[in-house]
Parts: structure tokens; sequence; C-alpha cells
């Protein structure tokens, strides 16, 4: 049960249970699989200090410095971004669900168009339809059902 919750691979598993079953003492240390090289030893750190005192201090600045450990990188300011046009960005994304970057200059020449053009259309709209309630009236009439409508049309009209 300990060799299988320890981390060991199948090869120092396999290592270890030859010592077991020889009767043999466990070795102190478990051989590397061969499929792994050992590390090389690693260099003593380069900058160490001259003395070690037994009291912590503070090191003087200069000794900060002078270690590679302080080492600031400069300061690089970026382009800001225009929250405004992010918000109106992600309005657009969220409401259309496509990203429309369109110059604005260009959406109100447009839209002063339309508007020109919609104002007589509408007009138009409402005079055609004020002229269908007048002829569907005078059908009614016709057929005899004209009071029965013509309040109702009436009041149409008036709106």
């Amino acid at each position: 049960a300990m060799m299988e919750e320890s981390k060991l691979t199948r090869f120092q598993r396999r290592y270890l249970m030859d010592f077991v079953k020889r009767g043999h003492t466990l070795p102190l240390q478990c051989h590397p699989t061969p499929s792994k090289e050992p590390a090389p030893a690693s260099s003593p750190p380069v900058c160490q200090p001259s003395r070690l005192s037994a009291k912590p201090h503070l090191r003087p600045a200069k000794v900060c410095q002078a270690g590679d450990a302080y080492a600031r990188e400069k300061f690089k300011p970026r382009a800001r971004r225009d929250l405004e046009k992010e918000k109106q960005r992600l309005q657009n994304i969220l409401a259309t669900g496509k990203d429309g970057v369109e110059h604005k200059v260009k959406q109100t020449l447009v839209q002063t168009k339309e508007e020109e053009i919609d104002e007589p259309d509408r007009f138009e709209e409402l005079v055609n339809e004020v002229q269908e309630r007048k002829k569907f009236l005078a059908e009614m009439e016709a057929l005899g059902q004209g009071k029965k409508y013509q309040r109702i049309v009436l009041t149409e009209i008036s709106q």
C-alpha cells in the first residue's frame, strides 16, 4: 500500500521489491530511472554577502542595487483607450451581434436624409389611410350598414 501511495516509478518499485525478496536491507537512495539522467550539480550563487551577521539588519541601498535583483524596467506608457467608444462598441455587439465600426459622420448624414424622405412618405401614408377609410365607409353605406361603422371610422380618421 505504501508503494502505491509513494510517487515511485515502476522501475524503482521493482528495484525495491527485488531487495525485499532477497532479504537484503533497503538502500538509502533509490537509483534514478534509466530514462532520466541525473541532474547536474547546481553551481553556488554568484552574489554572496561577504559576512553574515547573527542579527537581521537592513542592507544599504548600494548593496541592493549592486546585485542583479534590483533591475527595474523602464516605465512605458501605453496609449489610453477611449472608454466611451468602448462602451458604444460593446452595446452594438450586444444589441446586434456585430461589431459595427462605422463613422458617426456618415451615420448622421444618412439619418438626416432618411428623416427627410420618411416625412413625405408618412404624410402620403396617412392620406392614403384616410381615403381607404372613406371608401370603406361609402361601401358600408351602400350595403346599408353605414351607421354601424360611421363612429369607428370617423374616430380613426380624427386620430
